[in-house]
């Protein structure tokens, strides 16, 4: 995907990238052949489909009521799901249009037709398309865009029809988008309507979208969307005050009418507090990450999208620190990010509980794409690192290894009782992986704006063909990440080359030798700041290769103290992996686990290729509480405390839950 003219770097088109990695690939591969699949599958079972049929063939209010929660009623009856279940079509259609990109699959492309053409006959002639608008209260359009998601939906139209632009040539889809954009600019905007969306998404479309067409004004859209909130008076707090007579007031959602939902979101203390959509202040006067936390991944991500192609310093300055702020004080070990259920969100800092941890799957993914595009701006390690801490921690643990089942909440910590499902009413989970995962040849490797740079960020068995300047670079790369850090880089291009090769040195690196064609270039503990990459400016050649060697040590964290809920704790990390340990590995409950010495806590790697896959388990020595010693007393003197030493196995976050039903928790105790 292209980036704006104020961007460093851009990534590799994905359509010259080919996987070939041990950890990565299967999962790629599932993804394609099941997830895909099965989710196409959900769409039809959960009446998203339905809804655009019936939009298509005329159906009118009179005949859909809207009213109950989670309809079934099949082709003729109500509309089916949530307001903004066309969404995951439209994520669907995004995550097929990059299988597409990167290989032949006619059965995947005709049911791609299918549906594009779908949505194309159920769009109005004025290119609104909105299925529970155009079923259900056809003449309160745009009259809720704190809580009826239109904006939302037509985001993640718009990101659909991008990626399959690109992917196939075809406009079809471009056209539908369009469309819907275009009706959308003459609704909104200094001379029309004034507005915002209550969940953030149309931004960041609006970037991709004048990207791939030119059009100035949907930039300009994206940056009176980013302008208009947080001011004051907001126009969502002028929606709350008549949300009985506007749409959506009979819509029951979660339980709870749309208008019960938007006074529990938007009220405090009965007054308008717009925190929960980022609508609290301007953002060049944000000081701390608040609300929704997939709203505000999405609106910094277009926030820094739109950066990228325009000049604004104060709003660079609030993006900066804002991050600062999620990942110093509100952000958990795994990447995962919003700490509360009720507004599946941000709280106060270093408030990270971990038994009700929210970690929505969505939001990690909504970080990496934030995180993807802050690299793209800078060319900062600092980004690419946290990429690769979300995507094999917070993200990856939302998708089973079947690939038919997902987390929408990411825990810490569970007593056995907390699931992976096949779907969900509220369904933004699933595709959202199926699209993060199907693309993510786009975060292993960038180009450098200047032409003279190739940038290596993630470290994935793959190789590559691609334009960088006037050249074309061809290399592959070859790894044994995430279990061993030794990775190998050889170019195979035809025409000599003249450019600088930057490869990421990780964060939790404490030493590392590189050599390029056998000769030794680097050899050094803890790099500096100034050695976040590996940088080699030289003639590359057919042949040339770069090999290095990354440490990977056990280590053993602790929390900043403020973070109540870890105290007296630790958690262990690998390389790239969190860690965490459940009871399938144990024969004594989780609960009772202790490491008695964090110091000298140091548990072994071991490579077990059975284990799910193939994974590397951590052994060490602790201690177990004998449960057997407190069956007459709740509370007892430390002194007559009986611990045990027993092994205590971790493996992989990522990995928990794939076996039979147990505890969990990151965060071990010590004594």
């Amino acid at each position: 995907m292209p980036a704006g003219p104020r961007a460093t770097a851009e990534s590799v088109p994905i359509s010259d990238v080919e996987l070939d990695d041990d950890f990565w690939t299967p999962r790629v591969e599932t993804n394609r052949e099941v997830t895909i699949a099965h989710q196409y599958d959900q769409l039809e079972a959960n009446g998203c489909l339905a809804n655009f049929r019936r939009v298509a063939r005329g159906a009118t209010a009179d005949e859909t009521s809207g009213g109950q929660e989670g309809d079934s009623s099949g082709e003729d009856g109500a509309f089916e799901g949530p307001m903004f279940i066309d969404s995951d079509a439209y994520k669907w259609l995004e995550a097929a249009s990059y299988v597409l990109a990167t290989g032949e699959e006619p059965d995947l492309r005709e049911r791609v037709n299918e549906v594009i053409e779908l949505l194309a006959d159920a769009q109005e002639d004025d290119g609104y398309l909105h299925t529970y608008f155009q079923l259900v209260e056809p003449e309160m359009k745009w009259t809720n865009l704190a809580v009826m998601h239109e904006l939302y939906c037509a985001g993640h139209l718009i990101e659909a029809a991008v990626a399959h632009y690109r992917a196939t040539g075809s406009e079809g889809l471009l056209d539908v988008a369009r469309a819907f954009a275009d009706h959308i600019d003459r609704q909104f905007g200094p001379d029309g309507q004034n507005g915002v969306p209550g969940h953030e998404e149309i931004e960041l479309a609006l970037v991709k979208l004048y990207r791939v067409t030119g059009e100035e004004r949907y930039l300009d859209l994206a940056e009176y969307f980013v302008d208009a909130r947080g001011q004051d008076p907001s126009p969502l707090a002028d929606e709350l005050a008549n949300v009985e007579e506007i749409a959506g007031a009979d819509f029951v959602h979660h339980g709870q009418t749309a208008a019960e939902g938007a006074r529990n979101h938007f009220l405090r203390d009965g007054e308008y507090d717009g925190s929960y959509a980022q609508d609290h202040l301007p953002l060049r006067e944000q000081e701390t990450v608040e609300g929704h936390a997939v709203r505000a991944m999405y609106f910094y991500t277009g926030v820094t999208s739109l950066l990228q192609e325009r000049d604004d310093e104060e709003l660079w300055t609030a993006i900066q620190r804002l991050w600062e702020n999620m990942t110093t004080k509100r952000m958990y070990v795994t990447g995962g990010i919003g700490s509360e259920h009720e507004h599946e969100g941000f709280t106060e800092d270093y408030d990270l509980p971990n038994d009700t941890a929210y970690a929505e799957t969505c939001a990690a993914i909504g970080s990496i794409f934030w995180n993807h595009r802050l690299f793209e701006l800078t060319a900062e390690r600092d980004y690419a690192d946290l990429i690769e801490r979300t995507l094999y921690n917070g993200f990856l643990a939302g998708v089973s290894v079947s690939g038919d089942r997902f987390f929408y909440v990411n825990p810490l910590e569970t007593t056995g009782d907390h699931h992976r499902k096949e779907w969900f009413y509220v369904a933004c989970c699933p595709p959202n992986a199926a699209r993060l995962l199907a693309s993510l040849e786009r975060y292993i490797y960038a180009r450098g704006t200047d032409g003279e740079t190739l940038y290596v960020n993630q470290f994935v068995g793959s190789s590559i063909e691609t334009e960088l300047g006037e050249d074309t670079v061809a290399l592959t790369q070859s790894t044994a990440m995430p279990w061993e850090g030794e990775t190998n880089i050889k170019f195979t291009h035809d025409d000599p080359g003249a450019f600088e090769l930057r490869v990421r040195i990780p964060e939790w690196v404490t030493n590392v030798e590189a050599t390029v064609n056998g000769e030794t270039i680097a050899e050094t503990n803890v790099p500096s700041a100034s050695d976040d990459y590996l940088s080699v400016e030289r003639t590359w050649e057919a042949g040339d290769e770069v090999a290095l060697s990354f440490s990977q040590p056990v280590e053993v964290l602790a929390a900043d103290p403020r973070v109540r809920d870890d105290a007296g704790r630790v958690a262990v990390r690998r390389g790239p992996l969190v860690y965490c340990v459940e009871d399938a590995d144990h024969s004594v409950p989780v609960e009772t686990l202790a490491v008695s010495d964090p110091d000298d806590f140091d548990p072994d790697p071991e490579h077990d290729p059975d284990l799910l896959g193939g994974t590397t388990v951590l052994r060490g020595e602790g201690t177990a509480s004998d449960l057997d010693t407190w069956t007459d007393s709740l509370y007892r003197s430390v002194d007559r405390v009986n611990r045990t030493e027993t092994e205590i196995v971790a493996i992989p976050y990522f990995a928990w839950d794939n076996r039979e039903d147990g505890a969990m928790t990151v965060w071990i105790p010590t004594t």
